[in-house]
Formats: structure tokens, C-alpha cells, sequence
């Protein structure tokens, strides 16, 4: 399929990202899991390496010649996102390994799924719904609102519904059999 990017930030959905590796490993995607220091406190690091069968990725690695070394991406989702990642992912900043490596991967045209997990307050923020509108211009498929069927309140994290948007930007418009399909 392809090597996917998960981004998982700090929040008590960040717990549940196991759902989203084995749903992405299961339809073929390799899966690389950056997590901020935030987040390493809400997910399970040895079953989330049990899942996708690599480290978590928490800070830069670089080569003996000093590059720095980055996993493969052919798509990225990123969730849950926090209110503070998303205004400054949309402003630019990039003063951590997870958003330089959003950042980078969003430069590259690189399909990008990025799903809020904020409250109603944080919501109606104006600085985060302008940043939700200035991702979604830079071709990010930001999943939050009622035509999107999340946002504050409700109860189910969509990481399904993550991946499979993950996958229309990727361009997957064939069915493999080997796949389960998308309920």
C-alpha cells in the first residue's frame, strides 16, 4: 500500500490510536507513529511498536554525516490534534519534531489528514477556526465539523474515518481484495 505517518498528539483520545494502526496495517499501510512528549503519557508505546513493528518516533534521528533522517511518507494523519498543535501548525511554526515533520510533509504536497480533538470552548475560538480554515487552503483534509460528523461532543474518535480519508487523498480508487473494504 504505502508507508503512513501517524502524528499522535496529547489528549485522552491519543489512547485509542492502537484502532487506527491496526485498521491501517490490516488494509497493507506501513505505519511509522511520531507521538509528542505529551502524548507518550496517554498511549501505550509497547503496544503501539507491537502493532506497527517499529519505535516511536519522539525527537529527530539523524545520520553520521549529521542529515536528518526521516521516515517515508506517502500519506500522514494526525491525531488527536490539539488545539495548540493545530493553530501553530497553521501559522508555520515548527518548534518541535512532530510539527516540523507535519510541516514538512504538508511542504511536499504529501496527503495529509489532520483530526482536532478539542472542547466546544476551544472551538469557537476564532484564532483555531482560522487556522482549520489555513490548513484546509494548503490542501489539508481537516476533519471537524458537523458535515464531517465530529467535533466537541462527540463520543467515538473518528480514526477510521481518518484512514479512509487518508487513503482518497493517496488516490486509492481500486479495490484489492486482499483489503477489507471501508464500512
Amino acid at each position: 500500500m504505502g508507508d503512513l505517518r501517524v502524528v499522535v498528539c496529547g489528549g485522552g483520545a491519543a489512547a485509542g490510536v492502537g484502532k487506527l494502526i491496526a485498521a491501517a496495517v490490516s488494509r497493507g499501510w506501513s505505519v511509522d507513529v511520531t507521538a509528542t512528549r505529551t502524548a507518550i503519557e496517554f498511549i501505550d508505546t509497547a503496544e503501539v511498536v507491537r502493532a506497527s513493528g517499529k519505535a516511536v518516533r519522539t525527537t529527530y534521528k539523524f545520520a553520521a554525516d549529521g542529515t536528518r533522517i526521516s521516515p517515508p511518507a506517502d500519506a500522514v494523519i494526525v491525531a488527536p490534534a490539539t488545539f495548540n498543535t493545530i493553530n501553530k501548525l497553521a501559522q508555520g511554526i515548527a518548534d518541535t519534531y512532530a510539527l516540523s515533520s507535519i510541516a514538512d510533509v504538508i511542504g511536499r504536497g504529501v496527503p495529509t489528514v489532520v483530526v482536532p480533538a478539542v472542547n466546544e470552548a476551544l472551538a469557537n475560538r476564532r484564532p483555531f477556526r482560522q487556522s482549520i480554515e489555513d490548513l484546509r487552503s494548503e490542501g489539508v483534509r481537516v476533519l471537524f465539523g458537523g458535515s464531517d460528523g465530529w467535533g466537541p461532543g462527540v463520543k467515538e474518535f473518528p480514526w477510521i474515518q481518518a484512514l479512509d480519508l487518508a487513503e482518497e487523498a493517496f488516490g486509492l480508487t481500486t479495490i484489492d481484495s486482499r483489503v477489507p473494504m471501508r464500512s
